[in-house]
């Protein structure tokens, strides 16, 4: 489903299945602190960097990892909007392999792993 963003999006299966398989990429979660001790996925791939802090701080607020451009970015959240807005915002900053994990950790944990929790 596009966003309102057009920013590109990767489903949830195609994220559980890189996770799986131990497929090299980042994955920035950009949910705030609070919402962080609800639901996780852990995985060595994660790196966080809330919103908030990525409007305040911009490209400062990124972890190192993904300082590169070149490196395949999986962007989440909760719903998929914050998500999208940072993979739109991303891509206009010159970042190419970037995507949205379509429908967020809330779609992720109804149909892949309900074991994570919702909120």
């Amino acid at each position: 489903m596009p966003n309102f963003y057009g920013a590109p999006e990767i489903s949830i299966h195609e994220v559980d299945r890189k996770l799986k398989t131990g497929e090299k990429f980042i994955l920035l979660d950009v949910r705030e602190p609070e919402e962080l001790k609800k639901v996780r996925i852990d995985h060595p791939n994660l790196h966080l960097s809330p919103f908030s802090q990525i409007t305040r701080q911009r490209l400062n607020a990124l972890p190192d990892g993904i300082k590169e451009q070149a490196e395949e970015v999986v962007i989440i959240c909760h719903h998929g909007i914050r998500s999208a807005l940072v993979t739109a915002w991303l891509r206009e900053q010159g970042w190419q392999n970037v995507y949205s994990m379509e429908g967020g950790l809330a779609a992720y944990a109804r149909d892949i792993d309900s074991s994570i929790g919702t909120y």
